[in-house]
């Protein structure tokens, strides 16, 4: 027996957001609770899914504001730990009309660098039927190791391996390195959540069936969902092949995690129908569920704090998908 839905491992940080500004012509930025791993867990949490978060944070104010948050999504935050000497990760996000973002990070070190294998702890690892990660944790050797360790440990235990590259080129000392280690990611992986521009990163195309057959081929991931921003998603699973369009009734004023509630709510139905459960009718209806969270969050500043219900979800996408 299981006792969470999805653990993930990953960065619990500060997203600096743009929220006005002062009456003396300064931009006002508000202090977001963020970071690629958790972001995914609150959405699941909120589609009722059991979750579980291994991280570390400053022991500052940041850190226990962050840690508080967490909790309060219904995550189990037991794998949640402090860094005494090394503050909490802060990331400002710089957003364009458009809603698109530019990240500049200050992580020189920061406190998810931190995380080391003997951190970890183990039943968190192996009572979990979905282990999820990207790629921040693998940017420096200590989370690597632990990172590696974690996915050795939950797929032995049985679990299935779900990865986002989550490329945030700013954050690694070469695109070499974030290649070899998002290479990693991809050789270990059940199920793939991948955006477009990290599938050109990682095949070397933008002809998105050939990357993605490129992807099947020399990882031989069985389930992979390509995010297309605007365009919608697609999903390849066996000799299946599923696109469905985004929502067009939303006006985005802020993208940042909307790639995290597509991942989230994905997972929430893989984990219903069990990937032997999937077929073209089932993978569309994740892509438009999935499309329609997204969506949704592309509308709200602060991703983990104000991810949205089933039920405001499925009246989006014009039916109840289960």
């Amino acid at each position: 027996m299981k006792r969470y839905d999805v653990t993930a491992l990953g960065e619990l940080l500060i997203d600096f957001t743009e929220s006005g500004v002062s009456s003396r012509g300064n931009p006002i930025l508000e202090a977001n609770p963020g970071g690629a791993p958790c972001n995914v867990l609150a959405m699941l949490s909120k589609l009722g899914k059991k979750t579980a978060f291994i991280g570390k944070v400053g022991n500052d104010n940041f850190g226990r504001m962050l840690a508080k948050t967490v909790k309060d999504t219904g995550t189990d935050i037991s794998g949640l730990v402090y860094d005494d000497a090394v503050p909490t990760t802060l990331a400002f996000v710089h957003t364009s009309d458009d809603g698109e973002r530019e990240f500049s990070f200050y992580r020189h070190p920061g406190a998810d660098m931190m995380l080391k294998r003997t951190d970890l702890r183990y039943e968190l690892l192996t009572k979990t039927r979905v282990f999820h990660f990207g790629s921040l944790s693998l940017t420096h050797p200590d989370p690597r190791e632990a990172t590696r360790y974690a996915v050795e440990t939950a797929k032995n235990a049985g679990a299935l391996i779900s990865f986002d590259p989550n490329l945030r080129e700013p954050l690694w000392d070469s695109l070499e390195n974030a290649r070899e280690q998002i290479e990693y990611g991809l050789s270990v992986c059940d199920i793939l959540k991948i955006s477009d521009n990290e599938l050109e990163f990682t095949a070397g195309t933008n002809d998105y069936d050939k990357g993605v057959a490129y992807l099947r081929e020399k990882y031989k991931i069985p389930l992979i969902f390509l995010t297309l921003g605007k365009d919608g998603s697609r999903a390849y699973f066996k000799d299946i092949r599923v696109e469905e369009a985004a929502s067009d009734k939303i006006k985005p004023i802020e993208k940042t995690g909307a790639g995290d509630t597509f991942c989230g709510c994905a997972l929430s139905l893989v984990l219903d129908h069990g990937l032997d459960g999937l077929n073209e009718q089932t993978l569309s209806d994740i892509l438009r569920f999935a499309n329609a969270g997204a969506s949704i969050i592309t509308a709200r500043k602060g991703a983990l704090k104000v991810m949205p219900g089933r039920e405001e979800i499925s009246s989006l996408c014009g039916s109840d998908i289960s």
